[in-house]
């Protein structure tokens, strides 16, 4: 026999990220999210590109970069360093790097 789930069953997305990753500023908390936030640059990257409607080929012959470098950095941007991301941006694809800094 099913039970129906009640209300307070269902945990949030953060509830989630709480119990299994830890609260926000633990150490394990903290790898996950800069992990996620480089995954998403790679996304951001990667469908800039796209939408530019460039090969990771040509993108890469516009930075001086192997197809295989913008392979790798659209599928986890974390291995980049800032000059790679300014080159992508604005000589591959043509636009303008925003970083941000929250205390």
């Amino acid at each position: 026999m099913k039970t129906k789930k009640s209300k307070t069953d269902t945990k949030t997305w953060s509830e989630i990220k709480d119990s299994v990753y830890g609260k926000n500023g633990t150490k394990r908390r903290d790898t996950l999210e800069r992990d996620f936030e480089s995954f998403k640059i790679g996304l951001l990257l990667r469908k800039a590109r796209e939408e530019k409607e460039l090969t990771q080929e040509q993108l890469g012959a516009l930075v001086d970069k192997k197809r295989t470098y913008i392979s790798r950095v659209e599928n986890d941007g974390s291995n980049m360093t800032l000059k790679t991301l300014y080159d992508i941006v604005e000589k591959g694809l043509g636009g303008k790097v925003r970083i941000s800094i929250e205390l």
